[in-house]
């Protein structure tokens, strides 16, 4: 794990709409929630919040301080800008570091001392990955970084890793379906002769909804603008 992630925040007092205007000038809005206890709203400088969700994802704990307080917290949720690629507001959960919380940590593949892939990479077969992260459950302090499978076992086509395969340390329990599957094994013109069939669907569905739209009557009433949802976050 990386060391202590630290980050200081201010007391917000602006709300509702009126947030996007911190955004632009540079402060994420956030909130903090504390065990059922109202809300704490805060901002931060956007450098320092982006560096901090960097680091610490939604997996590891943050030692925030805010006005007098201070709450070691996970990264709940984000809201980000997708032009951009910025983040717009977080919303931070304060833990216990006794009681267990739940975390989607990152899946990461295990090879050979040497190796930057599977055997069935370096014979030239493709490895389909199916799932990136999974959700666990720990004491904050026992929340791994990113938990691990055997490459090795990506051997031919057809061979498969599961939840079930996955390296998981003591004291973390693992909350997804030990069958789901985390990466596949396929020959690359299988691939490729299924991405073709997908993409000759999606023509075909393109097709009949933009013939659908020219032969709709003209009187057809127009769907009205729903109303903008308030950002008071």
């Amino acid at each position: 794990m990386p060391d202590s992630i630290s980050l200081n925040l201010e007391l917000r007092s602006v709300l509702g709409k009126k947030v996007k205007q911190l955004v632009r000038d540079g402060t994420i809005p956030a909130v903090i929630h504390d065990h059922g206890k109202p809300s704490i709203v805060v901002q931060g400088k956007s450098l320092e919040v982006q560096k901090v969700y960097q680091q610490a994802g939604r997996h590891h704990t943050v030692n925030l301080t805010a006005g007098d307080q201070t709450y070691t917290a996970l990264i709940r949720k984000v809201d980000v800008d997708p032009k951009k690629n910025q983040l717009r507001h977080v919303v931070f959960n304060a833990v216990k570091a006794d009681e267990k919380v739940e975390a989607d940590i990152p899946i990461h593949p295990r090879y050979l001392e040497g190796n930057e892939s599977s055997p069935a990479e370096r014979s030239g077969l493709m490895v389909l990955s199916n799932l990136d992260s999974v959700e666990v459950e720990a004491i904050p302090s026992l929340l791994p970084d990113f938990i691990e499978y055997d490459a090795e076992k990506l051997v031919e086509a057809g061979d498969s890793v599961t939840v079930a395969d996955l390296i998981v340390p003591k004291g973390v329990e693992v909350k997804e379906d030990p069958n789901h599957a985390i990466a596949t094994v396929y020959e690359p013109s299988a691939l490729e002769a299924a991405n073709k069939d997908a993409g000759g669907t999606a023509e075909q569905e393109a097709l009949a909804a933009e013939t659908e739209e020219a032969v709709a009557p003209e009187d057809a009433p127009a769907t009205e603008n729903q109303p903008e949802k308030s950002e008071d976050k």
